[in-house]
C-alpha cells in the first residue's frame, strides 16, 4: 500500500530538524521533490540552506520565522509571521508540487496558540493522499501524535551547551 505518511520528530533532544533533513536527503536521492518551511528559525545562514542550493531543481527551503521565542512577550511579534507562514504552508501542501513537505518547528506554533491545532489537523487529514509531511519541534501535542503514522521522540542525555560549548557551524546550524 502506498500512502503519504505523517511523521513527527519531537522531544527535548537535538536532532529533530536533522532527522527531517536526513529524510529529505534520502528523497532527493530518488529524485523526489521536497519543500521545507521553517516556522521559527530566523534569517541567519544555516548549513542546510547552503546545501539545498545544490538541489535547487528538487528542494526549496522557505525561512519564514523571526527567530527563536525567548519569552511570552515574544509571542506577539511572532504570531503575525506564524499566521503568514501557516497560510503559505497550506498552499504548499495542497499544491501537489512536492512529494515531501517538512514543517520545521510547527509544534511551537500550536503550543503557543499562534495557529489553531484543529486547523492543522484538518489540513493534514485532507492533504493529497501520497504526500509525506514531516513535522518537527518540541512538545508535540497528543492530538498530533495520534494523527501521525510515525513519531520519534529525541531525548537529551548529554549536550555540549550544558558544558559551556557554544553552537557550532555544521553541527547545530
Amino acid at each position: 500500500m502506498k500512502k503519504g505518511l505523517l511523521v513527527v520528530f519531537t522531544g527535548n533532544g537535538k536532532g529533530k530538524t536533522t532527522a527531517a533533513l536526513g529524510c529529505a536527503l534520502r528523497a532527493l536521492g530518488h529524485r523526489r521533490s521536497v519543500c521545507m518551511i521553517q516556522f521559527i528559525k530566523g534569517p541567519w545562514k544555516s548549513g542546510e540552506l547552503n546545501s539545498v542550493k545544490r538541489f535547487k531543481d528538487l528542494m526549496d527551503i522557505y525561512i519564514m520565522g523571526s527567530g527563536f521565542i525567548k519569552n511570552d512577550e515574544d509571542i506577539k511579534k511572532h504570531k503575525e509571521a506564524a499566521l503568514k507562514a501557516w497560510q503559505f504552508a497550506k498552499e504548499v501542501i495542497n499544491s501537489s508540487k512536492y512529494q515531501i513537505v517538512i514543517l520545521d518547528e510547527l509544534t511551537y506554533l500550536i503550543k503557543y496558540k499562534m495557529i489553531e491545532e484543529s486547523d492543522v489537523l484538518s489540513v493534514l487529514s485532507k492533504r493529497p493522499s501520497e504526500l509525506h509531511v514531516i513535522i518537527t519541534g518540541r512538545g508535540a501535542s497528543e492530538a498530533l501524535i495520534d494523527a501521525a503514522d510515525l513519531v520519534t521522540e529525541m531525548r537529551e542525555i548529554k549536550h555540549p551547551l550544558s558544558r559551556g560549548i557554544k553552537c557550532q557551524k555544521g553541527m547545530e546550524f
